[in-house]
């Protein structure tokens, strides 16, 4: 990243502004960026359209990328945003230096499909240009049923790419989710358009991310999802426990004094000093997943395929 990068984004005009949220263009020397977590996803390489994002997840991972910019307010993630000034010429140049056997994924930091998008359509522009591409591993990840209004281009790229979309629900229960992700759509507008895009012919999956110890672990809550997701046409289904990074703790532990007071001591206990939970517990949750994916027939992860138009090995053609 260009060390001039904070300071081009400090002194960026504002876009667009709404009583707690304002919008920001952001310079951009790079839309895709190598994943450097490689060993603990599936996917090669990032493409996040916005820096920050509106939905205002209570306990929200990437809240630290502001840091890049030197904005340390953990709160600003969610209240200032900034849209990726988006060059299509620049983007099919780094796209022509990607290997098409390696993936790419979508949304991995910030929502792209929060509410700038609506306006500023960075995330539709790229798929734009993806659509005219082929043979390319493509996934995106979204909290937001926006995503079933690219049904158009995504179906396009999905018949001459590997293509599969998942949709973050951590829970069916509409009070329990308008709590912990305040701006975000509603769990059962986001498996609409899970059904809408199934039944597109797109591969879809459901992530329930974070599982959170004593809020929405129970069998009968990842049940819920589970069944959602199967009855509107996912064929996949999954789930990791809640991490918290430092950034994260700023947010998360002020919100269950708030509205949990007697889980505080727990998870102090279990988080006060660490990211991730060890011991028994996530065995237990992915155990209790597994068993949810048996019982409803679904896959942990979106199958490979080979797309209708895909045109094979172009070698074999010098080769018959």
């Amino acid at each position: 990243m260009s060390a001039t990068l904070p300071i081009l984004a400090a002194a960026a005009p504002t876009l667009l502004a709404k009583r707690h949220t304002s919008y920001h263009p952001l310079p951009t020397r790079k839309f895709i960026t190598r994943c450097q977590a490689r060993m603990r996803v599936f996917f090669d390489w990032t493409i996040n359209p916005y820096r920050g994002c509106e939905f205002g997840c209570k306990y929200c991972y990437a809240r630290y990328t502001h840091e890049f910019l030197e904005i340390r307010d953990p709160q600003a993630f969610e209240n200032r945003i900034y849209a990726k000034d988006f060059d299509a010429a620049a983007f099919r140049r780094e796209l022509a230096a990607i290997p098409r056997d390696e993936m790419i994924a979508i949304g991995t930091a910030t929502d792209c499909y929060q509410p700038a998008e609506s306006r500023f359509r960075v995330t539709r522009r790229i798929l734009e240009v993806l659509a005219e591409d082929r043979g390319r591993q493509i996934s995106l990840i979204s909290k937001s049923n926006l995503m079933a209004r690219d049904a158009d281009l995504l179906s396009r790229i999905a018949r001459r790419n590997m293509l599969h979309v998942t949709f973050t629900v951590t829970t069916m229960d509409r009070d329990l989710a308008r709590l912990l992700e305040p701006k975000a759509p509603r769990p059962d507008l986001r498996i609409d358009a899970v059904r809408r895009l199934a039944g597109c012919g797109i591969a879809v999956g459901v992530f329930s991310s974070p599982v959170l110890p004593l809020l929405n672990d129970s069998y009968a809550s990842l049940f819920a999802v589970a069944h959602a997701a199967k009855q509107a046409g996912a064929t996949s289904y999954g789930g990791n426990p809640l991490f918290l990074k430092p950034c994260s703790r700023q947010v998360w532990f002020p919100f269950l004094e708030q509205r949990y007071p007697k889980l505080v001591a727990r998870y102090e206990k279990h988080y006060g000093k660490a990211d991730f939970l060890k011991g028994q517990y996530p065995r237990f949750i992915q155990e209790r997943i597994s068993k949810i994916r048996e019982q409803l027939r679904l896959a942990r992860r979106a199958d490979i395929y080979l797309p209708p138009d895909d045109p094979g090995d172009p070698q074999l053609t010098l080769f018959p």
